[in-house]
This record gives C-alpha cells, sequence and structure tokens, in this order.
C-alpha cells in the first residue's frame, strides 16, 4: 500500500515481487508515467487494469517531492535513483525517469496547454481535450507566487518587446505569460501519480520494480500479429506474465516514453528487421519506423549573476515570441544550492557544515558541471567538490534565463544497443541540423539580451558585465561533451552549437502516422497501442507535461466510450 502525498492510501499499488507467477487483465499498460498513471485511472472506471512501473514510489522520497532536490535528482545516478541518465550521441547530457508519474518526477514543474491550432492539427477533439486538461488540473495544476527575480524577468520580456501581458494562464498565446506549476506554495510537487486517485480501487493493480522484457504476439497463419501478454522480471529476478483476458477490444498500451516505448517494441520483435536481426531478435513485424523521428527540443542559456539576493525559482514565467522561441528563467538555490544551514555539533565543539548541494554547478551533474563529462572520474568529482566548498556562496548568486527552440524541425534516431530493457538505447538527436532551429536560437538569445539590458532587470545584473562577458563564461561551462570554439562570445550561432543542452522535452520514435495510427494502435498488428509522448510529432506548448497527461486521460475516456458503445452500453459521463 502506497501513502500518497494527500493522504490518500494506494491500496492497489505493490512491489512486484508480491505479484503471481500468471495474471489476466483487460488492459495491460507499460509504463506508470505521465501519460500512464492518467490512463489507466481512466480505463480502471469500468475493466481490470494492470499498470506495470519500472521504477518505484515517489512518496516520502524528498529527491521528488521537494522543489529545491531538482538538481540533486539529476545528478543521483545510483541504481534507486527517479532519474536514469543518459549520453546522447550528439553528446549531450540527458535525463529519463524510472518512478512511478514519470517525467513529472523529476521535472521543472511549469504546466501549460498546447495552443488550440496544436490539438486541431493532431485531430483531437478541442471540447474534450479541454475537459481533459481541467481534470487534470484539478489535482496537480497550481498557480505560482512570483519573487522579485521571476517578476524582473517577467517585466524584462515585456520591454524587450514580447507582448503583450496575457497574466496568469494555463493556455498557449503569444506574448509573456506566468505559468501554471506543479508545485504547491510550500515547495511541494505533485505528479501525475496524484492522479492515481481517480482510480477505482478494484479496477486496477499497480506493480513497481516491475521491468517489462517483451510484448507477447500470435503469430502465425498468415494473420496479423496480435500481441496478448507481456513478461516482466521484478527486482529480485523472479519472472512475471501478464495476459489479456479473452475478448477482442482487450489490448495491450505502450506509455513507456519516448526512449522506453520504441525501445520495448524492438525487444519484443516490431522494428526495422536488419537491426533486429543483428541482436537475434525474432522479427514479428518489420516496422523500419520504429525509433524514427528522435527530436529533442535544444535549449541554450546565459548564466546571470547577481548583485542582489534571488529567490529559489524554477521555470514560471515564459515569453512565447512570434518566430519559434520560448524565454524562460530559474534562479537561486536551485541552479547553485547554496550551503546548507550550520549545527552545532555539541556545547563547544564548533561548527559541522554538511556537503554542499551546487545544483546546475555540481561536478556530479550533467547540466553546467564543473568537471567535463569525460574527466568525471570519483577523484576528480571528489577534488571539484572540495575546491568549491570553499568558494563564497555569493559566487553563484543569480540566474539562469534560457531560450528554448520549439518543435524542433532537427530530427534523429534512437536504436538498441543490446538486448537488456534496463539499459539506455542509444539516441541520436542531431541537434540543430535544420537551419531553421538554428536561427529561432539566435533570435532568442537576441531576445535575452535585451531582457539583461532592460531596466526591469537592472537590480539583478552587474553594469560592469558586457553581454560577451556573460556569454563567455556561460561557454566555460562543460555544459555537454562537446568541443568548444574560440569565437562563442561573437558568434551567437556557435554559441548556440556548442552551449547546446537538454530541457527533457524529447519525443518522438512511434510518431502518428508511421508507427502509430491516428488511434494510437501500432500498425500492423492488432491489441497495442502506444500512447505517451513517443507519438509526438513536434512538443507541445511551452512544456509538454500538460499535454501527455492530458492525452492519457483523453484517450482512456475516449477508447472506454467507443467500447462501451460497441458492446452495446449507454455512454456514460465519467
Amino acid at each position: 500500500m502506497l501513502r500518497t502525498a494527500r493522504g490518500v492510501n494506494y491500496t492497489f499499488a505493490r512491489d512486484a515481487t508480491r505479484a503471481p507467477a500468471v495474471s489476466y487483465y483487460d488492459y495491460i499498460i507499460v509504463g506508470g508515467g505521465t501519460a500512464g498513471c492518467p490512463l489507466a485511472a481512466t480505463l480502471s472506471q469500468r475493466f481490470r487494469v494492470l499498470l506495470l512501473e519500472r521504477g518505484g514510489s515517489p512518496y516520502g522520497d524528498e529527491r521528488v517531492e521537494n522543489m529545491t532536490h531538482f538538481t540533486a535528482t539529476l545528478a543521483d545516478t545510483s541504481a534507486g535513483s527517479p532519474a536514469q541518465r543518459f549520453v546522447s550521441e550528439d553528446g549531450v547530457i540527458n535525463s529519463r525517469p524510472r518512478v512511478l508519474g514519470g517525467g513529472s518526477c523529476i521535472n521543472a514543474g511549469f504546466y501549460t496547454r498546447a495552443s488550440d491550432d496544436y490539438v486541431l492539427d493532431v485531430g483531437w477533439d478541442l471540447a474534450a481535450t479541454t475537459e481533459a486538461y481541467r481534470w487534470v488540473e484539478d489535482v496537480v495544476a497550481f498557480h505560482p507566487e512570483l519573487g522579485p527575480w521571476q517578476s524582473a524577468l517577467q517585466r524584462g520580456l515585456l520591454e524587450a518587446g514580447i507582448a503583450p501581458d496575457n497574466g496568469f494562464t494555463f493556455d498557449h498565446i503569444e506574448g509573456t505569460k506566468v505559468g501554471g506549476s506543479i508545485f504547491d506554495d510550500e515547495g511541494r510537487r505533485h505528479t501525475a501519480a496524484d492522479l492515481l486517485r481517480y482510480a477505482r480501487p478494484e479496477g486496477v493493480d499497480v506493480l513497481l520494480q516491475a521491468r517489462v522484457a517483451k510484448i507477447l504476439f500470435n503469430v502465425g497463419g498468415g494473420r496479423r500479429p496480435v500481441a496478448h501478454g507481456v513478461v516482466f522480471h521484478d527486482s529480485e529476478g523472479q519472472m512475471h506474465r501478464a495476459y489479456l483476458n479473452a475478448g477482442r477490444r482487450n489490448e495491450i498500451i505502450l506509455s513507456a516514453g519516448a526512449l522506453g516505448s520504441p525501445q520495448l517494441l524492438m525487444l519484443s520483435g516490431v522494428g526495422p528487421a536488419d537491426h533486429l536481426r543483428s541482436f537475434n531478435i525474432t522479427l514479428v513485424l518489420n516496422q523500419p519506423a520504429v525509433g524514427q523521428g528522435m527530436a529533442d527540443n535544444p535549449m541554450n542559456a546565459i548564466f546571470v549573476p547577481s548583485p542582489s539576493l534571488v529567490e529559489v525559482s524554477l521555470i514560471q514565467v515564459v515569453g512565447i515570441t512570434q518566430f519559434g522561441s520560448y524565454i524562460e528563467g530559474a534562479s537561486g538555490s536551485n541552479w547553485a544550492n547554496p550551503r546548507h544551514q550550520a549545527s552545532s555539533s555539541g556545547s563547544g565543539g564548533g561548527q559541522h557544515r554538511p556537503p554542499r548541494n551546487f545544483g546546475m554547478f555540481s561536478p556530479q551533474t550533467g547540466q553546467l558541471a564543473t568537471v567535463p563529462p569525460k574527466q568525471r572520474t570519483p577523484e576528480a568529482i571528489a577534488r571539484a567538490a572540495d575546491a568549491m566548498s570553499r568558494l563564497d556562496d555569493a559566487a553563484f548568486r543569480g540566474g539562469f534565463i534560457l531560450e528554448k527552440v520549439m518543435g524542433p524541425a532537427s530530427t534523429g534516431h534512437l536504436e538498441l544497443r543490446n538486448r537488456n530493457p534496463d539499459d539506455n538505447p542509444a539516441v541520436t538527436f542531431n541537434y540543430f541540423s535544420h537551419p531553421e532551429d538554428l536561427r529561432r536560437c539566435v533570435d532568442g538569445l537576441t531576445v535575452i539580451e535585451r531582457v539583461i539590458r532592460s531596466k526591469s532587470f537592472q537590480r539583478f545584473t552587474y553594469p560592469d558585465f558586457s553581454i560577451e562577458m556573460l556569454l563567455n563564461m556561460t561557454a566555460e561551462f562543460p555544459v555537454n561533451m562537446l568541443p568548444r570554439h574560440d569565437n562563442d562570445s561573437r558568434s551567437l550561432e556557435q554559441f548556440c552549437k556548442d552551449t547546446v543542452m537538454t530541457i527533457w522535452h524529447y519525443h518522438g520514435g512511434c510518431q502518428v502516422g508511421r508507427v502509430v495510427d491516428a488511434e494510437y494502435r501500432v500498425l500492423g498488428v492488432d491489441a497495442l497501442r502506444v500512447i505517451d509522448g513517443s507519438t509526438l510529432n513536434a512538443s507541445p506548448g511551452t512544456n509538454p507535461q500538460a499535454t501527455v497527461m492530458m492525452l492519457g486521460r483523453y484517450m482512456g475516456v475516449k477508447i472506454q466510450n467507443e467500447r462501451l458503445h460497441a458492446e452495446g452500453f449507454k455512454r456514460r459521463k465519467l
């Protein structure tokens, strides 16, 4: 049983070691993440659902629940971390979730909807998506109160011409706005796992530490392959099988994310034939598009040291430009965590200082770390941490103003490294391979320069720090494994390429129209869908988490209503 952050007992959730060797369900959902949790909660209202999550619980885990632990969690490379690090073939350090609630447990918390144009272009029903968004927002979305630094950023964006002022809104509108947050006013995170409070307890089983090895198919006889079960292992290595109940509308649904879903399709025999055969994987369906269309919205940031104290903040304000770049910012100890409060060690024993967590400057963290990734031996990390611990907190005071490219237009691909589902696949995003992405990055950096120079932001900048100095300072941080060039401060194009980072909005690999149809059914096989960010052809809005949670609810309602109608039941409100 799990006790949630709001005191609701999840009697239906348990460790996979307690699962039977064989079980049967109407729906088997692989991945208890941002889409999987709302999907399972919805389908459980009328059907028996199994939700398999490879990670553990977010509840009672300060790494997830406490906003100030954001960067420390990304730096945690232990086997039990809710974040699993991977490095793309491009040399950019990234993370994927490994916890119930998925990416909503390890992200920066910004909550914003997709635009109406995006919804209509995808082919979703506008009224139904609005209802699904509200269903999500009633549990996880909050109105943040801006501190001085975020307020200055908001005014600076308006002064820089990113108008109008749209105030607080969940909607995606050109101009400057304050968006929602999944952090409440006490800095506590609320995640997609909280949406399981909507579940019918008798209708769902949630298994944690359940690592799915492959999907089982019935094949042969000249018929299309039919998914009918999954094989998974618990934390002790014991194998379990879960099968679909008899009934042609029962289904397996992959919600394992943009890396996990295409990876699991390939491991199950659905993917590019030659690639699968190279790993001695029995081919179920030759589907060359699996793993294609991988994209990650490039992010570039400028660090702005501040002479004034700044609040701890993650993303709260966004400037939505007309040219396809989104301007955001984060400040304070989450990006350069100060020393923890000193504590007494006896009546006359002096002071004991716990280790400092330097956030995005941390020697252990990929982003903005002080030790280049290829030199991150334990000894080098220890030396860097010791040297940094001697610096005054003022050396890290400030914030980052960043720009994210919409889309993006540049795409890559994903391939298996081996047959182990716990290992990261090899993924290439081809950042800035399309010139439109590079143009948008340069235009976004130009807006950031105007914000830094604005009267509204004067309190948080040193007057003698030129833009060139800030660019050079930022370019010195080993944010990725790419080589640097001497002209980073003179060429914004080169700065974009050299300092590219992720903002963790990667998507693709099982795209609509290529791997799945408009109803998210996998093309060429039966009883199998993919419902998660791997199906997206572009990232929605300025942050995808709201839309991915919405998609889980939206498709759950749609599947349930269509099935009930087909089986002769009267449609009912969910």
